[in-house]
Parts: structure tokens; sequence; C-alpha cells
């Protein structure tokens, strides 16, 4: 099979596009810069230069596929310039999609999030919830706004589209702010992990497997989520710690602890901006917040796994351990 892959050099573009060369299908890359993905190309992969927030650059690569995988998207929590967000997450969605409607494109996986439910207060939900806002951070409100408003309407009007929903995503390549967090622990200098926030973690060739997954079998119209298993911060630091021997964060605020600093940090803002990590959104984020949801839906119709957190943590993050020591 012929696939275009939007997001390529992403993340979970990337996970995505060699588990399909791996597989054996043929993959088309559509990035922004060719000569920084040099890598994909070494892979075999076809690279066409596009953008999905340019419509006139979409239409070339995406002639001729079976199917296409839009995962591109904008992620960023602190970040002064949210505008992208509805640039990238909403606006570059509609392109995508509504040209897949009109090239007639067999189906469509697209990457969503658990964060369009934003703080689901403890509640383990599944695909037939409906948040209806407000939202805890611009990304969430985004991809609520690609999900609901872009997504589901072109369903509703026939798209052969499936939609997976990914947690807490982590693993080897991570370039998220939850890795710098993990980065800056290793190396002594992260001394902080709020009590009661919770994501459900799935390691990064899961999640890029449950995409592969919901290509092949996944019903069009579908949501499904592909999420691993929930932890709060703390467990996941206290995992983490007995993986690496790394002594984890002594220091465990509330969330009302964490919620007043947000609020005196939101108007420190308004005078000097903060890096992202230190941003009032950031604190707002892990206030005591959870991002949860139940894949069952996946492993009952995908055949998706996710495997425990202490699995993952072993695979990941003695090699992150390695890496900061030889820095």
């Amino acid at each position: 099979m012929r696939y275009l892959v939007t997001g390529a050099t992403g993340f979970v573009g990337g996970a995505v596009t060699r588990q399909l060369v791996e597989a054996g299908h043929q993959v088309v890359a559509l990035v922004r810069q060719p000569d920084r993905a040099t890598d994909l190309r070494d892979l075999g992969v076809e690279l066409r230069q596009g953008d999905v927030t340019d419509p006139s650059t979409l239409r070339a690569p995406m002639q001729n596929v079976d199917g296409v995988f839009h995962v591109a998207g904008w992620y960023r929590i602190g970040a002064r310039d949210p505008q992208l967000g509805s640039q990238i997450n909403v606006e570059g969605t509609r392109n995508v999609l509504e040209l897949a409607r009109d090239l007639e494109i067999p189906k469509i996986v697209y990457t969503s999030t658990l964060a369009i439910n934003s703080d689901t207060h403890g509640r383990l939900l599944d695909e037939t919830y409906h948040h209806p806002g407000p939202w805890v951070t611009e990304y969430d409100r985004t991809k609520w706004l690609a999900h609901y408003e872009v997504a589901e309407p072109l369903i509703e009007a026939g798209l052969p589209l499936v939609i997976v929903m990914p947690g807490m995503i982590y693993g080897p390549g991570d370039t998220s702010q939850m890795h710098d967090v993990f980065d800056r622990w290793l190396r002594g200098r992260w001394p902080i992990v709020p009590r009661h926030t919770a994501y459900c973690w799935s390691h990064i060739d899961d999640t890029a497997r449950g995409h592969l997954l919901a290509m092949d079998k996944g019903r069009a119209g579908e949501s499904y989520i592909i999420a691993g298993p929930p932890h709060t911060l703390t467990d996941a630091f206290d995992l983490a710690a007995q993986v690496t021997g790394v002594r984890p964060p002594p220091i465990r605020p509330s969330p009302t602890t964490v919620r007043a600093l947000a609020a005196v940090t939101g108007l420190g803002e308004r005078l000097h901006a903060l890096p992202d990590l230190y941003s009032s959104e950031a604190l707002r984020v892990s206030a005591g917040v959870t991002y949860l949801g139940s894949s069952a839906k996946a492993r009952r119709e995908l055949g998706f796994e996710a495997r425990p957190l202490a699995e993952g943590f072993r695979d990941y993050l003695p090699a992150e351990l390695t890496r900061v020591h030889n820095r």
C-alpha cells in the first residue's frame, strides 16, 4: 500500500512512518524542508515538500495514495505564539481532510488526543464523552476544535475517517516538554513533582502501532483511544527512580499550591515572558489535573495493547541517563 504521512519529521509521525516502512508499505512524507529529513530519505521514504497550512502544496503529494495519516500538529504548553495552534491544528486539519475528501482517498487516520477532554477530574472516560469546555490549555482547545468542528462534520458528510486519541506519549526521540522535565530530573535539576496530576502513559512504539491498527482495522467514522495505563506523575517518577537509580523529586506540592503559583506567575507574565516550562499555563496543567481515557474499545476492535509503564521506562530511561552522563 502507498500512504501519505503528515508530520513525518515529528515524534509520533516519525514512528508511524518507520513502522509503515518496516511493514513493507510505500510512504510519502509531507515535509516543509526536505533537506532536513535525510533520515527519512535513507529509509526509502518519498519526500514531498508541503505544509498543511498551505493548501496549494498538498494536492500533488496526496495524489494516488491508498490512505493518509494526518499526524502533523502544534503542541506547545505556555507558548507565546498560540495563534499557531489555530493555524496548524484547526485550519491545517481542515486543509488535509477536505482535500482527502475531494480526492476520494479510501481511508484516513487523524491523530486527535485525549486532551480534547481537558481535565477529566479523575474520571477514566471513553470515546462517547463530549467535553463542552472550558480547556486548561490552548492546545486542548484547538485540538477540540479540530476534532469536533472539522473532523466529525466531515465524517457525517461521508469522509472515511478514523480518529485516534493518544494520551501522554513517551519514549526514544521524544521532543515534548515532558521529555524536558525528565532530562532536567536526570541531571539533578528538577526537584519538584505535583501531587494528583495524572495521565495515561503510552510508549511511542505502541502509539504508532495503534495508528497502523486504526488504518487496518478501524471502522470509518469511529474514534479510538490509544492511550496506555493511568498513573499519577508522582507514581511515574517513583517508577522512573526504580529504573534509573536516580532519586525522585522530593518536593511534592498540592494542587492548591500549584494553582496559587500559577496565578502569581500569570500576573508576572504581563511584564516579562517566562520559559514555556515555567509559564502559568504549564503550572495550571500540572495542578492536579488528569487526562484520562479508557482504551477498552481499541483493545476490543483493533487489538491495541500498551505496555506497562515500568516496562516502557526500562526501554527508554536507561539510554536517556547514559546520554545525560555523556554530555
